[in-house]
């Protein structure tokens, strides 16, 4: 009798263990799931069709970028801080577009590889447009916190970016 009981307190024990495990899943999936969204928006929206209003709603007050590119003084926190470096690159690249290639999605960060492609026919960080076009693979990092991007690194192949734009 007592070897019985002790097997279906086992049984109960592994079966609220599968439970938790199964409600981890379901929740990590519900994460990705918005982080997957949150990166569409990031990219699809915001850099592609321009739609800086959304960077109040993505992107953490005290986001920090740790690869700002082209400027020569770090960026202030926020979207703030983001909001003049789409707009020069957009400038820069009227027809700017970024192509998610792949995703790796966590509970809390996202790592999107992402090609760039656009032609130089505005002025962007002291170089003159040329008409050139650019075709450039990226890698960015983007941690999430409460929905929301908070922190971002990103390396580009900017040797590549350099010669496509004839600037070496």
């Amino acid at each position: 009798m007592l070897t019985q009981v002790h097997e279906i307190l086992i049984a109960q024990h592994e079966i609220c263990c599968s439970l938790i495990i199964l409600k981890e899943n379901i929740m990590n999936g519900n994460i990705n799931s918005d982080n997957k969204k949150l990166i569409e928006i990031y990219f699809h929206s915001v850099w592609n069709n321009g739609e800086l209003d959304l960077l109040d709603k993505i992107i953490d007050e005290k986001y920090m970028n740790h690869s700002p590119g082209g400027t020569s003084h770090p960026p202030v926190p926020g979207p703030a801080g983001l909001k003049p470096i789409i707009v020069a690159m957009r400038q820069g690249f009227p027809d700017l577009h970024y192509a998610i290639k792949d995703i790796v999605i966590t509970e809390n960060r996202i790592v999107a590889r992402v090609l760039m492609t656009g032609t130089f026919l505005g002025e962007l960080w002291g170089m003159q447009p040329n008409g050139m076009k650019i075709e450039v693979d990226q890698i960015n990092i983007e941690y999430v916190k409460n929905g929301k991007i908070y922190e971002h690194w990103r390396l580009t192949d900017e040797l590549t970016m350099m010669k496509q734009l004839r600037q070496i």
